[in-house]
């Protein structure tokens, strides 16, 4: 999920401002982690991309750029010459809500911030930098739009989360993710099932979310749930 910035890159002139975003969030993931064009066309000269990597690595990061459909054809050439190499190749899937209401299933909890039981189960099943309870909180404690943050209980264990981003009509869905003890009984399906509802009453008509090209099981998954194809993007790195 794109966390919110907590530094945007910035050039010389506001032009500059608004082709580009970035979120430094200690590494913690890709998509909160990357360099992103916001206009479509957007174009990166060589000053811009010498000053990317220069915020990355004053900070102690991988340099870090996300292409997206949005760049401009120039500007991915720029990128790959400079030896940026793929970390990973994600989807961006998007479906309807049209007719969902809100999940009565008891087992369901879905809060509006996130709990410390929450964030440490999240912080529990992930990897890398994501095992970090602290970065991750600093991420989705920031969060101020309408926000949902999802548990699946089995006899009062959290053995499933989630969570949802409400704006302005969309709802982002993301860090679905289930105990390994606890999968292949359809718990995840149930967190983005939770999600979609929760989304849907909270008046949106449409929810998203990005999932690696090569999570087949996950694309089954939010396939299965309406989920289509809506753009694809590749994000990459420059090793030091």
């Amino acid at each position: 999920m794109r966390a919110p910035d907590h530094q945007c890159l910035a050039g010389p002139v506001d032009a500059r401002r608004r082709r580009l975003g970035a979120a430094f969030a200690n590494g913690y993931s890709g998509r909160a982690n990357s360099a992103t064009p916001l206009s479509h066309g957007a174009e990166l000269d060589a000053e811009m991309l010498d000053l990317i990597a220069e915020l990355y690595r004053a900070d102690g990061l991988t340099p870090a750029i996300r292409l997206t459909p949005l760049v401009a054809e120039a500007t991915r050439a720029a990128v790959l010459e400079r030896g940026y190499r793929i970390k990973d190749k994600s989807f961006g899937l998007i479906a309807p809500l049209a007719g969902l209401g809100a999940s009565e299933e008891a087992a369901l909890q879905i809060e509006a911030r996130p709990s410390l039981e929450w964030t440490a189960g999240v912080a529990a099943l992930q990897s890398g930098n994501k095992t970090h309870v602290g970065n991750l909180a600093a991420i989705v404690e920031k969060v101020r739009l309408p926000a949902g943050f999802a548990t699946w209980l089995v006899e009062g264990e959290a053995v499933a989360f989630g969570m949802s981003v409400a704006e302005r009509g969309m709802a982002e869905i993301g860090l679905i993710c289930v105990h390994p003890d606890h999968r292949g009984h359809g718990f995840g399906r149930k967190i983005v099932q939770g999600l979609m509802g929760w989304a849907a009453a909270m008046g949106c008509s449409e929810a998203y979310l990005q999932v690696e090209q090569g999570n087949v099981v996950a694309l089954n998954l939010y396939g299965s749930l309406g989920f289509r194809q809506l753009y694809q993007y590749e994000t990459r790195i420059l090793d030091i």
